[in-house]
């Protein structure tokens, strides 16, 4: 049976080392994940909102904190390259582009496996958006979940910029996320994404990682 929806409280805050995460900090936010929460965590381009993968009220809640319509493209941000393996078909070529981009700020638009769920899909295409992330604290919340976490950049409507300083997300999301990890600052210029369903690669968004080698 799923949790329903989570009511709002105050976020918990966990200030965590940003090469070494403390153990119990990351097991502690997991079991908020596992229990239908809505997390703020660093990333190697920026801070992202994230939950479990089949969380329809964490989605709900992303699009609401947001303002995202549904042809918003969702990330599924995965540990290694076996993970994202599970979730999306990799042919030859795109294979050996993301083994030589990963783990980095990339974020990869391929043809979804039928491990995703249908509302994550692109409108009218079967595509979904995965990542491999560069980040300490990132990594080891997917190691200790051992499934990937849905996202999106934690970029609040009308401002120019996603926001950096984990106190400031406390502060401004404290009823509307369930926890806020902060590791210092993490750049605000998200990933560069790269549609790699077609013949040729072709970059969607230039970002924080290198375009270079997918021109």
């Amino acid at each position: 049976m799923s949790a329903g929806p989570k009511l709002p409280g105050m976020a918990r805050y966990f200030d965590v080392h940003p090469v070494d995460p403390q153990r119990r900090a990351i097991s502690q936010v997991v079991e908020l994940v596992h229990g239908g929460g809505l997390i703020a965590y660093p990333t190697d381009s920026c801070f992202a909102l994230g939950c479990q993968l089949g969380n329809s009220d964490g989605l709900r809640r992303i699009r609401e904190i947001r303002h995202l319509d549904d042809k918003h493209h969702f990330t599924l941000v995965c540990r290694d390259f076996a993970q994202l393996g599970q979730f999306v078909y990799v042919s030859n070529a795109a294979f050996r582009l993301i083994k030589a981009s990963t783990p980095g700020s990339y974020t990869f638009i391929l043809p979804a496996t039928k491990e995703v769920p249908r509302r994550l899909l692109r409108p009218n295409k079967k595509t979904v958006g995965v990542r491999i992330p560069q980040h300490a604290v990132a990594q080891a919340l997917l190691a200790e979940l051992a499934e990937p976490l849905l996202s999106s950049t934690l970029l609040l409507p009308d401002e120019p910029e996603p926001l950096t300083q984990g106190w400031e997300i406390k502060e401004r999301l404290d009823h509307e996320v369930d926890a806020v990890i902060d590791s210092g600052d993490c750049g605000t210029e998200p990933t560069t994404v790269i549609d790699l369903c077609g013949s040729e690669p072709e970059i969607v968004r230039r970002g924080a990682g290198d375009p270079s080698r997918f021109e």
